[in-house]
């Protein structure tokens, strides 16, 4: 039976939630915040999931109008502050993934406060993939590289990525079936998973169900089993 030891979400929907309801986008993007700490503490109660990686900011994201994009980086810098309790309380710890450069100093500043505190942490891993793009994430890490006298292997790329963790299972909520620049590298032989589900309506549940019809999958990676 396959372990999904390293889930990785695409978490879309949030705004078409909310003007499904006749709010504000910004309504969505707080609903969505609240399943982040639901599917976080469901996964670090299994104990065959060892890693989730969330796509919570795109590099492409910033193209959105600025009113949404600067309360999403408030939304972001709330969120972390307000969930370092829960990490701590679960063993849950934090690394982000992506280009934090970008971002105001106090967000950045909080970003490392929270991933130095639950550094110590030994249970589930999170990461929020944060001004992230897996093409960027591909070209910085070639650049690191670049001045290496030998040749290149995949295990030297794989090793200057963002997220240097091979993906098991790959799920999008909102019905879109893409991969929207997301974990390239790391989903080459991830089983993908899509569903009609708005990321505000996706519950542990939900997620529970797509692992059981996971864990019955033959993944062969390119051979005959």
């Amino acid at each position: 039976m396959n372990r999904a030891k390293h889930i990785a979400i695409i978490m879309d929907g949030n705004g078409r939630w909310a003007e499904l309801q006749g709010k504000k986008r910004v309504k969505g993007h707080e609903a969505g915040a609240k399943v982040v700490k639901n599917i976080t503490t469901y996964c670090s109660n299994s104990k065959d999931i060892e890693r989730l990686t969330l796509y919570a900011f795109s590099t492409e994201n910033w193209k959105r109008p600025r009113l949404e994009v600067e309360f999403l980086m408030k939304l972001l810098e709330k969120y972390l502050k307000n969930e370092l309790p829960v990490y701590l309380e679960n063993n849950v710890r934090f690394e982000p993934i992506g280009d934090i450069r970008a971002f105001s100093k106090s967000l950045q500043k909080t970003i490392k406060m929270v991933e130095e505190k639950t550094a110590h942490c030994d249970g589930l891993v999170q990461s929020l993939a944060l001004n992230y793009g897996s093409q960027n994430e591909i070209i910085r890490a070639v650049n690191s590289l670049k001045n290496t006298k030998e040749d290149i292997t995949e295990t030297m790329l794989s090793n200057a990525l963002d997220c240097k963790h091979d993906v098991d299972l790959l799920i999008r909520t909102g019905g879109d079936h893409r991969l929207s620049n997301y974990l390239l590298w790391q989903a080459a032989y991830a089983e993908l998973f899509f569903t009609d589900a708005l990321w505000p309506d996706f519950t542990p549940s939900d997620l529970e169900k797509i692992i059981k019809k996971f864990n019955k999958v033959e993944r062969r990676f390119g051979g005959l089993k």
